[in-house]
């Protein structure tokens, strides 16, 4: 018989890959959508799918509990602009952590799992539902890329695990050995549409984790949209760390980046 897996679920690609690939490890899927955020599409994929606000957390916790989740997952993007949205969530996340001044986006998950650990949900390690999303070094895209793109990519990947070390941002967006943009609030997406328009067409960019990622909080990733920012800015790169970060539809997004002339690099 499966047992039921609770999945936290934010925007993107992640939360529907979690959804399909529970029942393969055993699981059936119990989604505590996220409001405004959740694609709509999630309960076509998940039979037990409810919508919250982000910082619902008792709510969620006495959702989990009546469909008898002991295990649960966060998978997606929660915006961060959630974390300072005291407020309009009535408070009640803080309130319940004991926050304190600390909200950002990051401290409120990580509170939010020890809470839901102590109420006997485990929050676990989504990477082994996503095997079969992880790239392996090298490069997906028929186009290599030449000496500037090697450059640029060289350029920015110490400093975007710098940047993510420091809670600033995964994403760093260079050109012509120049930072056209960091990520912020706005996510990685943004960030690309805003890095091609301050730099101009043929951008790199460049995602990385932080030294001492906790997967269960926040485990970066990239896709098929990353690859449609790209080439809405007619950018030329996109480089990301192999075998750690999830990359979604990857055949489709090598497929668009080939069409445009795109470099996708995994590297180690």
């Amino acid at each position: 018989m499966s047992r039921p897996l609770g999945i936290v679920a934010g925007s993107g690609e992640f939360p529907f890959y979690i959804c399909r690939e529970a029942e393969k490890h055993g699981y059936s899927p119990v989604a505590a959508a996220v409001r405004d955020q959740a694609s709509p599409d999630l309960e076509k994929v998940c039979a037990v799918c409810a919508r919250f606000e982000p910082r619902r957390m008792l709510e969620i916790e006495k959702f989990f509990k009546r469909h008898g989740v002991r295990e649960a997952v966060f998978a997606g993007k929660i915006d961060p602009r959630a974390a300072f949205d005291i407020e309009g969530a009535g408070g009640l996340l803080p309130g319940l952590l004991g926050l304190g001044s600390d909200t950002t986006a990051t401290a409120i998950i990580e509170k939010a799992i020890r809470w839901l650990t102590q109420k006997g949900i485990e929050v676990i390690d989504p990477r082994p539902f996503l095997r079969g999303v992880f790239c392996e070094e090298g490069i997906l895209s028929r186009s290599h890329g030449g000496g500037r793109i090697l450059n640029d990519i060289d350029f920015g990947w110490d400093k975007a695990r710098l940047l993510a070390d420091h809670e600033v941002g995964q994403t760093l967006v260079v050109k012509n050995g120049s930072v056209a943009a960091v990520e912020g609030l706005e996510g990685t997406d943004a960030a690309i549409r805003r890095g091609g328009e301050l730099a101009g067409p043929g951008i790199v960019v460049v995602k990385r984790s932080r030294t001492r990622q906790d997967p269960r909080i926040d485990l970066p990733a990239v896709g098929l949209e990353t690859v449609k920012s790209l080439a809405e800015v007619r950018g030329a790169a996109l480089c990301f760390e192999a075998e750690t970060m999830p990359f979604f539809r990857r055949e489709e997004a090598v497929a668009l980046a080939d069409e445009h002339g795109i470099v996708l690099r995994a590297r180690s």
